[in-house]
Order: C-alpha cells, then sequence, then structure tokens
C-alpha cells in the first residue's frame, strides 16, 4: 500500500479538497497507514472530530447522546448466563431485536468516542461474553474469521483489548462477541426481513468496529467481518435471492457497508468494489446510481425518484441514496478510491430536480415518504432534516457551481423553518456544519421560487406559490396506490387516490400527530366509497397495493401552472370517477365527473380534511356565517380561518364537521423497530366533505390558499374563471384572471365555445392554452400513455413559431390553430409550442 494518498484529476462537478482539509487531514500526502486515515475519517464525520466540548451550542446534542447511550449502558445484561443483552430485545431468528441490539452498540461505541458526551461504565465489572470455543461446543464452527477468543467469562483482551480502566470498552468488546456468537456469524441464515441481515446490522456493526477499534483485537474484528462477508459477499446482489441485482437507496447502503469493511479490514479489493458498485461497473452501469432510469428503481430525467420498483421514495429511501453517496464521497474524497466516475452529476443535479421541489420551509412532504409516514421517529421535519444535513455534507465535497447552490439551499431550509428545530435535533457533526453556514454572510439562502413541477415518472405533482404550497399524491398501472408491510402504513389506504397537500404557515400541519390521528378513510382531494376499511392489505411482507388506471398525470404550462387529471378506480373496483386539478396562480380548481359507485355505499369527496392541533379554534363561516356541523345544500363559500377559503360554482351537498379524534402510533404501525407507542393523541379537525349519496355524479371547488374571508365572498361571486365543461369525456376551465384554457381529456372531444375558448383532441390528451402578450403558448401531454400522435386543434389564428418542442408538428395557422403532437414513448412527458 502506497505511504500517500494519490491525488486525481477531479472530472466534471469533481471533489473539492475542502472535503479532505475541513476534517483537519492533509489533502495529498499521509504519513500513515491509508486504511488507517479513513478510518479515522469515518470516526471524524460520526462524532464531528475536534469539537469544543464546552460550547453551548453542542450541550443538548452531547447531553441527549449521553443520556441515551448511560440508559443503554445501565440496563444492559451483563450476566453470563444471559440470553440477550437487552431484557425488551429478547433474541429470535426471526426478529430484528438483534439488529436493534446492534443500533444499540453504536450508540454506545458513538458515545465512549465523543468528548463531552460523559458516559460512565456501572461499577459492576462486566466479563466478555461467551467466545467462539462456545460456539464449537454448540455445534458452531470454530474457525471461521481467523481468530479465537477468550473462553466464557473471560476476557477479549488479546491484541489490545479493553483495559480496566475503560470498562464500557470490556462492556462493547463483550457484548459484541456474544452478539457474534448468538445472533450474526456465519452459520445463520436470513430469517425475517432481510435489511435485518444484510443492511441494518452489518451497518451498525461496522461503525462500531470503526468507533471502538482501540478495544477489539484482530481475532475479533476478523470473526466479525467473516459474518459481513457472508451476508454482504457483493454489494451489487442480494444475498438471499442472488438473481436480484440491488437498485437504487439499496445499492448505495451495501457499497457503504462494503467501503467500511474494506477500511476495518485493510481490503483494497472491497474497497475498490464498493466504489465500483455505485457505478455497476459488474455489469457495464446496468443499475448504476449515476444513470438515468426509464423504469423501477433510480432517478429519472423529470426529477423522479422510485424505490421498490412502483413507489415515489425520495422523502426516505432517496435520503438514503443521497446520503450515502455524500458520505462515501467525504469518506473516499483524496484517496485511492475517491468517486470520479464522471456521469455522477446524474445524483448531484437529484438535489435540485428530486429533493428541493418536495422540501417545503425545511421539510420534506409526506407525499414521497412512503410507508414511513406511520414512524412515529421520521415525519415530515425530521426527513426534511436529513435531506438539508446530507446536502450540507455534499457541498464539503464537491466543486462549483454545486458546492454554493447546496449551501445556499441548506441555509434556506433552516432559516426557514420556524418550528426552530432543525439544531435542537441535529447530531454534532451536523451542528458543527450548520453553524459555520449559518456564520458565514457570503452564503445567501436560496430563495423559494413559483413553480409547478409534473413529475410523470411518479405520479406526482408539486405547485409552489409565493406563501403556499400544493401537492397531489396519484397512482396508476405504473405506480402503487400505497406501501404498507412489515406492521407499518396500517392505514396508508388513500394516500395515492389523489390526496391533496396542502402547506402554508402552518409548518405542523401533518408533523402533529396527524397520520395516528386523521380519519384515514376521508384524505383531503379523494373520492372515496364509505365502505368500512381493514388496517393493512392484501398478501403479507412488504407490500405495495395496485392501481389500476392508465389515465394519470397532465401538462405543465411554462412552469408556472397546469392541468392534473387522475382516471381513479378504487381498490376493489366498486368506485370510478374522473378527477382533475388545475393549478392557477393564485387557486386550485378541482372538477370530478363520471363519479359511480357500484357497493351501495355512498360516495363522498373530501375537500379537506385540515388538522386544527390541540383544542384548536380556527374560525370557521359558510355564506358569511358562522359554520356549525351540519350539511348544507348548496353553498356558495367557506373559509377556515388558517387555511383560506373554498368556493363551490355547482354547490352541492357539503357536509361540515369539527371533530377531536384521538389515536395512537402504534394503531398504524407495529414494526419491530420503528412500532409506535401507545401515547394517545387527542387532534381537532376540520372537516369538508361533499356528499354524493349512491347516484354519485360530479362536483366542483375552487381552494384558495391563504384569503381571507373577504377574498372568499369576492371570489364567489366572481370566480374570475369558468367551468366550461365537466364530464366525463371532458373536464375544462377558462381562467380569464391568466387568459389560460386549461383541459384534460380522457377520449377524443372538444371544449365547447367559440374562439379562443374552443379547444379540441382526437385523443386523451391534457392540453393548456395560455396567451402571455403577444405569444400564444399550447403545452400538450397524454397522460394515458396509448397514443403515438395527439392531434390538438385550438380556435386561435397564430403567427410565426417562436419556439417549439422537437415533437411537435404545426399543421396550421389559419382560423384555427392544428399541431400534431408525437407523445408516443414520451412517457406523460410536456410539450410545448409557442407563437406570435
Amino acid at each position: 500500500m502506497p505511504p500517500f494518498i494519490r491525488r486525481r484529476l477531479l472530472l466534471q462537478a469533481g471533489l473539492a479538497a475542502g472535503a479532505v482539509s475541513a476534517l483537519g487531514l492533509p489533502t495529498r500526502a499521509f504519513a500513515g497507514d491509508e486504511f488507517d486515515v479513513l478510518r479515522a475519517r469515518w470516526a471524524e464525520l460520526n462524532t464531528g472530530g475536534a469539537i469544543d466540548a464546552s460550547d453551548p451550542a453542542y450541550a443538548s446534542a452531547l447531553a441527549k447522546l449521553g443520556q441515551q447511550a448511560q440508559e443503554f449502558v445501565d440496563t444492559l445484561i451483563v450476566d453470563n448466563s444471559r440470553t440477550a443483552l437487552w431484557a425488551d430485545l429478547p433474541l429470535s431468528p426471526s426478529s430484528g431485536n438483534f439488529s436493534i441490539s446492534y443500533t444499540r452498540l453504536k450508540t454506545i461505541a458513538l458515545a465512549r468516542a465523543t468528548p463531552g458526551a460523559g458516559l460512565s461504565a456501572p461499577a459492576t465489572s462486566v466479563a466478555s461474553a461467551p467466545a467462539r470455543a462456545a460456539r464449537a461446543a454448540a455445534g458452531g464452527s470454530s474457525t471461521a474469521g481467523g481468530g479465537a477468543r477468550a473462553a466464557a467469562g473471560g476476557s477479549s483482551s488479546a491484541g489490545g483489548g479493553a483495559s480496566a480502566a475503560d470498562a464500557v470498552g470490556g462492556l462493547l468488546s463483550g457484548a459484541l462477541d456474544f452478539l457474534n456468537l448468538h445472533s450474526f456469524n456465519e452459520t445463520l441464515k436470513e430469517t425475517g426481513n432481510w435489511w435485518f441481515w444484510e443492511i441494518g446490522t452489518p451497518r451498525a456493526l461496522l461503525d462500531t468496529c470503526v468507533l471502538a477499534y482501540d478495544v477489539l483485537s484482530a481475532d475479533q474484528l476478523a470473526t466479525y467481518l467473516t459474518a459481513v462477508d457472508h451476508f454482504v459477499p457483493d454489494p451489487n446482489r442480494r444475498t438471499n435471492s442472488p438473481s436480484l441485482r440491488e437498485t437504487g437507496a439499496n445499492r448505495v447502503d451495501k457499497a457503504l457497508i462494503v467501503a467500511l469493511r474494506g477500511i476495518v479490514g485493510k481490503s483494497t479489493s472491497r474497497l475498490s468494489t464498493a466504489r465500483d458498485a455505485l457505478s455497476d461497473v459488474a455489469e457495464s452501469g446496468k443499475n448504476s446510481v449515476f444513470t438515468y432510469v426509464t423504469s423501477g428503481d433510480g432517478f429519472y430525467r423529470d426529477g423522479s425518484f422510485v424505490q421498490h420498483g412502483n413507489l415515489a421514495y425520495v422523502g426516505t429511501y432517496g435520503n438514503v441514496a443521497l446520503g450515502g453517496v455524500a458520505n462515501l464521497i467525504a469518506l473516499l474524497g483524496g484517496s485511492t478510491w475517491e468517486i470520479a466516475d464522471p456521469n455522477r452529476a446524474v445524483l448531484l443535479d437529484a438535489v435540485d430536480a428530486s429533493f428541493a421541489p418536495f422540501m417545503v420551509d425545511g421539510l420534506m412532504m409526506d407525499c414521497v415518504s412512503g410507508r414511513a409516514i406511520s414512524r412515529e421517529a421520521a415525519g415530515d421535519h425530521r426527513n426534511g432534516h436529513g435531506t438539508t444535513s446530507t446536502v450540507l455534507l455534499l457541498a464539503s465535497g464537491v466543486a462549483e457551481p454545486y458546492a454554493s447552490r447546496y449551501r445556499a439551499l441548506a441555509k434556506s431550509w433552516i432559516t426557514r423553518d420556524r418550528l426552530d428545530d432543525y439544531l435542537p435535533g441535529a447530531s454534532i457533526p451536523e451542528i458543527s456544519r450548520a453553524k459555520a453556514l449559518l456564520a458565514d454572510t457570503s452564503v445567501t439562502p436560496a430563495p423559494a421560487s413559483p413553480r409547478h413541477f409534473q413529475f410523470y415518472n411518479q405520479d406526482r405533482v408539486v405547485h409552489r406559490r409565493p406563501g403556499w404550497t400544493f401537492a397531489i399524491a396519484m397512482s396508476s398501472k405504473r405506480m402503487a396506490r400505497y406501501e404498507w408491510g412489515n406492521g407499518e402504513n396500517l392505514r396508508g389506504w388513500y394516500v395515492g387516490d389523489g390526496l391533496t397537500y396542502l402547506y402554508n404557515a402552518d409548518q405542523s400541519q401533518y408533523y402533529d400527530a396527524y397520520w395516528p390521528t386523521v380519519d384515514a378513510q376521508r384524505m383531503p382531494g379523494t373520492t372515496v366509497s364509505t365502505k368500512p376499511r381493514q388496517p393493512g392489505g392484501t398478501g403479507s411482507g412488504t407490500g405495495t397495493v395496485a392501481a389500476y388506471a392508465d389515465w394519470v398525470g397532465g401538462a405543465s404550462y411554462k412552469d408556472v401552472a397546469g392541468a392534473v387529471g387522475m382516471q381513479l378506480i378504487n381498490y376493489d373496483k366498486s368506485l370510478q370517477a374522473r378527477k382533475s386539478w388545475f393549478c392557477l396562480r393564485d387557486s386550485v380548481v378541482a372538477l370530478g365527473a363520471g363519479i359511480v359507485g357500484t357497493d351501495g355505499y355512498p360516495v363522498e369527496t373530501i375537500v379537506d380534511n385540515r388538522n386544527l392541533h390541540e383544542n384548536g379554534t380556527a374560525a370557521l363561516v359558510v355564506d358569511g356565517r358562522s359554520g356549525v356541523d351540519q350539511t348544507y345544500g348548496d353553498p356558495r363559500w367557506v373559509h377556515l380561518d388558517g387555511v383560506g377559503g373554498y368556493v363551490f360554482p355547482a354547490g352541492g351537498q357539503l357536509r361540515v364537521e369539527r371533530e377531536d379524534r384521538t389515536g395512537s402510533w402504534s394503531e398504524i404501525n407495529i414494526g419491530n423497530d420503528t412500532s409506535g407507542s401507545t401515547t394517545p393523541h387527542t387532534r381537532r379537525y376540520a372537516k369538508l366533505v361533499l356528499e354524493h349519496g349512491t347516484d354519485a355524479g360530479s362536483y366542483a371547488y375552487i381552494l384558495l390558499p391563504n384569503a381571507t374571508t373577504r377574498e372568499t365572498a369576492e371570489r364567489s361571486a366572481d370566480p374570475g374563471m369558468t367551468v366550461i365543461v365537466n364530464n366525463p369525456n371532458v373536464q375544462a376551465i377558462i381562467s380569464h384572471r391568466e387568459n389560460l384554457v386549461l383541459a384534460n381529456f380522457w377520449t377524443a372531444g372538444s371544449v365547447a365555445g367559440d374562439g379562443a375558448a374552443f379547444v379540441g383532441s382526437d385523443g386523451p390528451a391534457s392540453v393548456v392554452v395560455g396567451r402571455d402578450g403577444p405569444v400564444t403558448t399550447v403545452a400538450v401531454s397524454d397522460p394515458s400513455r396509448t397514443a403515438q400522435v395527439v392531434r390538438v386543434t385550438v380556435g386561435r389564428h397564430v403567427g410565426a413559431v417562436v419556439a417549439k418542442d422537437p415533437a411537435v408538428t404545426v399543421v396550421a395557422t389559419g382560423k384555427q390553430l392544428v399541431v400534431d403532437v408525437a407523445v408516443g414513448g414520451t412517457r406523460g412527458a410536456t410539450h410545448t409550442v409557442s407563437f406570435h
């Protein structure tokens, strides 16, 4: 091994030397073993390195870490006859308790390695756990891993083991031996959830080996690494299903695990394998995380991120993928194994394309977090903090222009979070990086720019406006309705059925015990049968519940407005509807038509189901009078304080209901390592429900975020838009305020009207036609993905072409504009053409 680290030429958004020097390490040459340097670097990335433990900024984090670790130390079972390390984590082959046990040991090791954490050992001396001789007596292997441990009850001191002065080190050493003997070694087969064996446990074990390296003998390390090699021999493949190639976040997780294994075991080949796994060198880049995908898991060109084959998952698995790469960049930067894939810009660009659109003032939207919405320890703010921390870490390891952009984004997310919970919840290294960022006056927070996003590869839409953001979560034959399994997300039935999210000044709307207390059968934006649902879904294990519709998606207009539609076929095919959302500059118009239920249960459309929090007193006004809990016949408008206004141009039967709902996280998550507490939470909700009865029919309403009571009443009298048509074939509006016509054609049809209001399509399409000054723009997509060419006719005379998508052919520009749009194979993307 060379005595120095070779500095490679940096390719396309390469690694900045500052990523290395920021850790207090030289950037070009090392006096010692390169593996030792990388091991020290990983320890510093976890502990924060040489922080000033007396700095008040770290006081809370140090106390929290020390308190948690001390609790684990004090409750650790130390008797030589123990059958588990903690009483609340009995070991069994199919449970994940052994993995949780490793995670607790990592916490102890982290506190021991962090100055100022104040960790101390209990007064009673602790003997190490039964050693390899005991395993041999039990019929296991006594030679794998290349080393022997002390006899049962002895001290694990060979090769630099724990001294009497480091009792915590002795605890760790003995506990690691115990778990290796009983729960995680090369003689065992995977049972239960594969993740515990191939990702959760190896990662926690290797982190602990790095942090407690000084108290572990060479024989112990060899033994533990033998177990890791058994369960993670190849980061490219699933060990318990070798024909399955790892993708996305799982591939990144395994690459990091194998890299750490290479560092601890001083293996050049393992580090090379880890680096190459990110690019999938073994299969010529087929599953590279630095390549845009066109199906399955990974990053798409439109910014979508998919995991588990058909789920929008940037909020959790995306965070894992980005975080793993950020850690590997920081860990391996400047080393023999630094990441130099020339295509890594795919992932670096994803910060803006895939993550930033779903970040709202520091939180990560729940619509891209899958079954993790049911995890009490997670939530949109904590997920957002994870993205912020990862982007800030990544900023220290990449060149311009990425580094400056990442810092500006991270600063905006931290400073705009009015819950002020980023620093209180941050780890010590995260606090260190955030302190430096916030003190750097040269970094200006990135502005929250208004924009409309159509993520057609993951059935998600984000409409960002000044002061509010609106999101729609849909599903199709391509994207699952929801995910449940492993005891998680037991009431996620409707999160992919057109659930709408409104983000405004109430940053805790979905964070404040929303998921365990909301009426999960009546989620905002959805049209549902009132037939009662049962927790979970069908099948066993981690499952994605299929959706059946083809027509799902929409068209974007100049990134400021958009038409969105969803053909709803519910979970048991007993309900169908055509649902549209037309996203404008100050409002969202929602239409529903062709609503047909066949199960005999009444059908409802949930206009909103707003969390008023504990004992909320937000005023609700209906048609100018204080609203009471009842059903109103043909109301004109409703205003809810702190939210905005709702206008009902077609009337309808509107049920207004305020209710206190009580629930616990354990009701929606009983997962082995994510189960919620049984603590009851009570939250008050304001529910607005359009009752369709058993005859179903149609609906129309306008959402006016942040509107005052007066503004809502004025918009009821003059909505500034007209619903031109709302039937099972076509849904369309004209916005007089914005000079836009927005239409969803479920089949061939036309929008009735003369002149500029006329729009027709010879097949399924989403169309937006607008005029901005002298320029007319037409935007077209085929959300059904069934047509090759769509012909769109617009009742306008236009001049010369200003700009044109290559897929658009101009057929005529006389009395009417006629264009052919080659939508085949474009997966629902929007194509535009503009004319003078």
